[in-house]
C-alpha cells in the first residue's frame, strides 16, 4: 500500500486536531506533530541526538524483513529518552527474535529457500520515543517527490531506496504497542506482541492490525476473580499502576467482578506515574480504612510492587495483607527482594510457559565475538559482568574492573530466563507460519519471494496469521481468535517462606477458561493452612438475617430473627404461623405444644381437694337431713327449700371438676350448663327465703292478713321461675353457639417462643363466663339486699341473719374475685389462675353458705340430739307483743305447713 506524503501530511494534521481521540486515546498534540516533521525530514532532533551516543536499530539482512520493537533500555530521566539496559526484559527478549531468526532459516520445512531479515529498534520502555523509532518501519510505504532535487552535476541523485517491513514484533508494554499500533494499521503493517496485556488490544475495530501470543488481561482479570471467589473472598481492594496496563487490567477486574456478582470492592487505588515522597505510605494507610479487606489485587510494575511492599512492612502491617498479583509479579524475586516476609502468601498469576533449553544454550554461548550483530550487546556485557569496556569516544572509568572478553554467561553472573523469551519466540514463528502459508498460496512451486508476495499486503497477511495454528516452543498449542488474541492460559503461584526448604514461589494451579487450584497446597503467613478471610462482613450466625448496607452488596449487619419469626431466607425474617413458633436456630418453624390444665399442676390440686371437701361435707349434711328428716331442726329449717339450695351448693362445688377436665364437646357444654346454674340455684332458694321472711314481718306490720305464696309449693315454685331464667339462657346460648372446644395460641404467647403454648380449652371467653355468673352475681345481690331489711327480725323465728352474714361474706369473696381474676388478664398462666380462682371463689362461697346455714344444725342433731326435740312456745300474744301478730300467725301457718303440731301459747302469759 502506497500512500503519498501529501495524503500523509493531511491525515496527521487531522488526527493532530482531535487530539487523537480516533485512535482510541486521547494523546496530545505533540507527538503526532513530531510524527510529521520525521514523516517530512526522516528523524527528529531527539532521534538524532540519541544517535549520536547509542545506535539506533539491529539490522538483520534477509529475503522479507520483519520489525521488532524491544525495551532494550529503560526510561531515561527528564530529557532524556533512554536510561540504564535492561537485561532480562531488553536483551534476553531481542535475543529471543535473533535465536528464533536462526532456527527459522535453518529449517527446511519453514519458509524455505527463503531468509527472514530483521529491523530491530529499542524502545526505551517510553511510548513516544517508541512512536518516532516505529517510523522507519513505514518510511518504505512513503512516496516522496524528489523530482526538482538535482545534484551539482545536474544529474538527478541516486536515493536508496528504504527497505520494506512486511510485519512487526512488538511491542513489549501496552501502551507503547497502542502508540505504534496506531501507526502501523496506517500503513497495513501487521503486528505481534509477545507481552502486551492491556484489554483495549483486543478492540479490533481499533486495532486490527494487531495480535499477540500472550492473552489480555481480561483472561487475566477473569482468573484473578476465579481466585479471590475460588478462595471464599466477598471483599478486596485494588491497586494499579497509572498507566494503561494497570488502569486497563483493573478496569477489567472490576467489570468481571461485577458481572459475576458476590464481589465488593472495598478502595480502587491508583499508583501515580510520578510518585511524591511517602505516596505509599498514603495508600497503605488508606487500605487500612477498609482493613477488613485484607486480599489486594494489584497491576502495577515491579517497582511499584516493591514499593508497596516497602510501605506495608514500614507500618508493621506484615502478613495483614493477602497480594493476588498479575503477570507484571509473576514469579520475579526481584519485585520481592528484601520484603519476602510481606509477600508471604501472594498468590500472583503468570501466562504458562516454559524455560526453553535451546536458547539457554544459545544465550549462555554469546560472547562478545560471536555476537556483534546485536549491537546493544556489549552495554550488556558490562553491565551483566560488572566490568568495563574500551570503546571509542567512552571515557575509562578506573573505578570499575576492565572486561577481559573471557567471561561467560552463567558461569560469571547470574543467569535465568527472562519469562516473556517463549512467546518472543512464538511470535516470530507466528509471523514464519502466516508467511509460509502465504507464500504456500501465492507462490506454489516458486522458489523464493514471488512477484505475488513482491510487496508483502499487509493486509493478506494479516489472514494468514489470524489462522495459524502450530505447537509453540513450549509445546501449546499457538492461535488467535477473530480479535487476535491467543488463548487465556495461565500459571498460578504462590510465593511460601514457612514449611518449605526452598523458599520462592510454589505452583498451586492453573487456569485454562477455568480454575484449577490446588488448595491444599497453600499456606500463608506463619505456614497457616487455613485460608484467611477477606471479607466485608462475617456470615450471620443461625437465626439472624442479612440488613444490606445500601450501595455495597457485600456487606450487611447481622440481625436476629427474634420474638416469633425464622429466616424465610438470608435476607428475610417471616413470622411463623399462628399455631407454630420458631426451632431453636430460627431456620423455620415447628408446632406449638399444646397442654390444658392437668388434675396433677398445683393450679388444680387446692381447687379439687377444697370441691372434694365441699362434696363430702354436702353429702354429709343431706345424707343427715335425710335421716332426721321429720325432726323439729330440719323441719323448721324449710326442708324443701333446704334440700333445693343443698343441691346448687353441690353442684358448685361439682363444676371445678369440669373446669379443670380435659376440654371437649361435652365438657363444654356442661362447664356452660352448671358454671352459673350451681349459683343460681343456691341464690334463689336462699332469695325466696329471705324475701318470705320480709314480705312476712312486712305485711304483719300492716295488717294480720298473711302475705300470698309463702307456702312450700309457692317457694319451689319461686324458686324454680328464677332458675329456670338461667337454664333458659343457657340453652338460648348452646343454640346460638354452640359448645366446642379450640386452642388458644395467643394467651400463653410469651416474648420467648420457647415458652409459648397452645391451650385446649372451651370457646368461653372471659366476657361469656361473666355474663354466665352475671344471673347468679344479681341473685345473690337482691339477696344480700333482703337479707339487710331482715336484719331486725328476731332470730328465734327465722334464718334471715345467718342468710346475711353468707351473702355478706359471699359479696367479700366475690370482690376479692373480681381484681384477682381480671388482672391476670395479660398474664402467661392466665387461664390457670382464672380457673383456680374461679373454682376456689365457688367453692369458698358453696362452704360459706354451707357453714353458715347447715353445718350448726347438723351440729345440734349429730352432737345435741336432746336439743332436737319438740318444746313448747310462747304464746301469741307474747308473740305479738315481741313481733307483731302477723309474725305469729305466720310462724303458724308455717307450721301447719311443714305438718308440725299446733302449739298452744302459754296460757299463764
Amino acid at each position: 500500500m502506497f500512500c503519498s506524503a501529501k495524503f500523509i501530511v493531511f491525515s496527521i494534521i487531522v488526527l493532530s486536531s482531535h487530539q487523537c481521540s480516533w485512535f482510541g486515546t486521547s494523546y496530545g498534540y505533540k507527538p503526532w506533530l513530531r510524527l510529521l516533521w520525521v514523516l517530512l525530514v526522516g528523524f527528529s532532533p531527539a532521534s538524532r541526538a540519541q544517535q549520536g551516543t547509542q545506535p539506533q536499530s539491529i539490522k538483520i539482512e534477509g529475503d522479507i524483513t520483519l520489525g521488532g520493537l524491544f525495551p532494550v533500555h529503560s526510561r531515561g530521566p527528564a530529557g532524556v529518552p533512554c536510561g540504564e539496559i535492561k537485561r532480562e526484559k531488553g536483551i534476553h527478549r531481542l535475543e529471543a527474535m535473533l535465536y528464533a531468526l536462526d532456527q527459522i532459516n535453518s529449517d527446511p520445512e519453514l519458509l524455505p529457500n527463503i531468509t527472514l531479515g530483521a529491523r530491530i529498534l529499542d524502545t526505551c520502555s517510553r511510548d513516544t520515543y517508541a512512536l518516532e523509532q516505529s517510523l522507519t518501519f513505514v518510511q518504505a510505504l512513503i512516496q516522496k517527490d524528489n523530482s526538482d532535487v538535482r545534484c551539482s552535476n545536474g544529474e538527478p541523485p541516486i536515493i536508496p531506496k528504504p527497505e520494506r517491513v512486511v510485519g512487526v514484533i512488538g511491542a513489549s508494554g501496552s501502551s507503547v504497542s497502542i502508540m505504534v499500533a496506531n501507526v502501523l494499521r496506517l500503513f497495513a503493517i501487521p503486528q505481534i506482541s509477545y507481552a502486551s496485556t492491556a484489554p483495549e488490544l483486543s478492540d479490533n475495530s481499533r486495532y486490527e492490525f494487531f495480535s499477540r501470543v500472550v492473552p489480555p488481561d481480561s483472561y487475566q482479570a477473569q482468573a484473578m476473580v476465579d481466585i479471590v471467589k475460588n478462595m471464599g473472598w466477598n471483599y478486596v481492594s485494588t491497586l494499579a499502576s497509572e498507566g494503561n496496563y494497570g488502569e486497563s487490567g483493573v478496569d477489567a477486574f472490576l467489570q468481571i467482578s461485577r458481572e459475576a456478582g458476590g464481589l465488593c470492592i472495598a478502595q480502587s487505588i491508583k499508583i501515580p506515574r510520578e510518585p511524591r515522597p511517602g505516596e505509599f505510605d498514603k495508600i497503605i494507610k488508606r487500605l487500612m480504612e477498609t482493613s477488613n479487606a485484607r486480599g489486594v489485587i494489584i497491576f502495577a510494575n515491579e517497582d511499584d510492587i516493591k514499593r508497596v511492599l516497602q510501605a506495608a512492612k514500614k507500618a508493621n502491617l506484615t502478613g495483614h495483607f493477602l497480594f493476588v498479583g498479575s503477570d507484571s509479579w509473576g514469579s520475579k524475586n526481584s519485585a520481592i527482594e528484601d520484603q519476602e516476609e510481606v509477600a508471604e502468601g501472594a498468590v500472583t498469576i503468570l501466562p504458562k510457559r516454559a524455560s526453553i533449553d535451546g536458547f539457554d544454550q544459545y544465550f549462555t554461548s554469546r560472547s562478545l565475538e560471536n555476537n556483534r550483530r546485536n549491537i546493544w550487546f556489549a552495554e550488556f556485557w558490562e553491565d551483566d559482568f560488572k566490568c568495563k569496556l574500551t570503546r571509542p569516544g567512552i571515557k575509562y572509568d578506573p573505578g570499575r574492573r576492565k572486561c577481559t572478553g573471557e567471561e561467560r554467561i552463567s558461569r560469571d553472573s547470574q543467569y535465568e530466563q527472562e519469562g516473556k523469551v517463549q512467546f518472543v519466540i512464538d511470535a516470530v514463528y507466528a509471523m514464519a507460519h502466516a508467511l509460509h502459508s502465504m507464500h504456500l498460496d501465492l507462490c506454489a512451486g516458486s522458489m523464493g519471494v514471488c512477484e505475488k508476495m513482491d510487496p508483502v499486503d499487509g493486509r493478506m497477511l494479516l489472514q494468514y496469521i489470524r489462522s495459524v495454528n502450530f505447537n509453540g516452543s513450549a509445546g501449546t498449542g499457538v492461535m488467535f481468535n477473530e480479535n487476535g488474541d491467543a488463548p487465556g492460559r495461565y500459571d498460578i503461584f504462590q510465593y511460601q517462606m514457612s514449611n518449605v526448604s526452598n523458599p520462592g514461589y510454589k505452583n498451586i494451579g492453573q487456569w485454562t477458561n477455568h480454575l484449577r487450584l490446588n488448595v491444599n497446597e497453600m499456606q500463608w503467613s506463619g505456614g497457616d493452612r487455613k485460608i484467611p478471610e477477606s471479607v466485608c462482613s462475617f456470615p450471620c450466625e443461625s437465626g439472624e438475617r442479612k440488613k444490606m448496607v445500601k450501595g455495597v452488596p457485600c456487606c450487611w449487619h447481622c440481625e436476629l430473627c427474634d420474638g416469633y419469626q425464622y429466616l424465610l431466607d438470608e435476607f428475610t425474617c417471616d413470622m411463623c404461623p399462628f399455631d407454630m413458633r420458631p426451632l431453636e436456630n430460627r431456620t423455620g418453624c415447628r408446632p406449638t405444644p399444646i397442654i390444658k390444665l392437668e388434675w396433677s399442676s398445683p393450679w388444680a390440686i387446692i381447687p379439687v381437694f377444697l370441691a372434694i371437701l365441699g362434696i363430702l361435707a354436702t353429702t354429709g349434711v343431706i345424707v343427715t337431713f335425710i335421716r332426721f328428716n321429720d325432726t323439729p331442726i330440719v323441719r323448721a329449717s324449710g326442708r324443701e327449700l333446704s334440700y333445693v339450695l343443698l343441691t346448687g351448693i353441690f353442684l358448685i362445688y361439682l363444676i371445678t371438676f369440669f373446669m379443670i377436665a380435659e376440654p371437649s364437646v361435652a365438657i363444654c357444654a356442661f362447664r356452660r350448663l352448671f358454671l352459673g346454674l350451681g349459683m343460681c340455684i343456691s341464690y334463689a332458694a336462699m332469695l325466696t327465703k329471705t324475701n318470705r321472711i320480709y314480705r312476712i314481718f312486712e305485711q304483719g306490720k300492716k295488717s294480720v292478713t298473711p302475705p300470698k305464696f309463702i307456702s312450700p309449693t309457692s317457694q319451689l315454685i319461686i324458686t324454680f321461675i328464677l332458675i329456670s331464667v338461667q337454664l333458659l339462657a343457657v340453652f338460648i346460648w348452646f343454640g346460638v353457639m354452640p359448645p366446642h372446644t379450640i386452642i388458644d395460641y395467643e394467651e400463653q404467647k410469651p416474648p420467648n417462643p420457647e415458652f409459648a403454648r397452645g391451650i385446649l380449652k372451651c370457646d368461653m371467653s372471659d366476657l361469656s363466663l361473666i355474663l354466665c355468673l352475671s344471673y347468679s352475681i344479681v341473685l345473690m345481690i337482691t339477696c344480700t339486699v333482703y337479707a339487710i331489711k331482715s336484719r331486725g327480725v328476731p332470730e328465734t323465728f327465722n334464718e334471715a341473719k345467718p342468710i346475711g352474714f353468707t351473702m355478706y361474706t359471699t359479696c367479700i369473696i366475690w370482690l376479692a374475685f373480681v381484681p384477682i381474676f381480671f388482672g391476670t388478664a395479660q398474664s402467661t398462666e392466665k387461664m390457670f389462675i382464672q380457673t383456680t380462682t374461679l373454682t376456689v371463689s365457688m367453692s369458698l362461697s358453696a362452704t360459706v353458705s354451707l357453714g353458715m346455714l347447715y353445718i350448726p344444725k347438723v351440729y345440734v342433731i349429730i352432737f345435741h340430739p336432746e336439743q332436737n326435740v319438740q318444746k313448747r312456745k310462747r304464746s301469741f300474744k307474747a308473740v305479738v307483743q315481741a313481733a307483731t301478730v302477723t309474725t305469729h300467725l305466720s310462724l303458724k301457718s308455717n307450721d301447719k305447713q311443714n305438718g308440725e303440731s299446733k302449739v298452744e301459747p302459754d296460757r299463764s302469759q
